[in-house]
């Protein structure tokens, strides 16, 4: 049985940082893409960071950019999310996600999921 295991998430000001990471087990993903995704209250989930094998290839929201990095240590099946500059609007929870794929960008592609970290940022 495949498990993805967040961790790291909680309460941070708004300029503050935080680090994610999900550690995988029941199969290895390295050759597989990952990534993470988040949900804030009655929106959708929408993609935050992919990695794909290999940390060749990397993908950010707009909303990120310059402020999270994505990645990843295969030798411990973890995959990480550095958070800088946090804005209240990153407030949502945080999803892992890995894929039989070597990378992908959209959540249909995306196989297994862990059960979410929540993330806090206050103003």
């Amino acid at each position: 049985q495949v498990t993805l295991v967040e961790s790291g998430g909680g309460l941070v000001q708004a300029g503050g940082s935080l680090r994610l990471s999900c550690v995988a087990s029941g199969r290895t993903f390295m050759y597989n893409g990952m990534a993470w995704f988040r949900q804030a209250p009655g929106k959708e989930r929408e993609i935050v960071a992919a990695i794909s094998w290999s940390s060749a290839r990397t993908l950010y929201a707009d909303s990120v950019k310059g402020r999270f990095t994505v990645s990843r240590d295969d030798a411990k099946n973890t995959v990480y999310l550095q958070m800088n500059s946090l804005k209240p609007g990153d407030t949502a929870v945080y999803y892992c996600a890995g894929t039989k794929a070597s990378y992908a960008e959209t959540i249909l592609e995306y196989d297994y999921w862990g059960q979410g970290t929540q993330v806090t940022v206050s103003s």
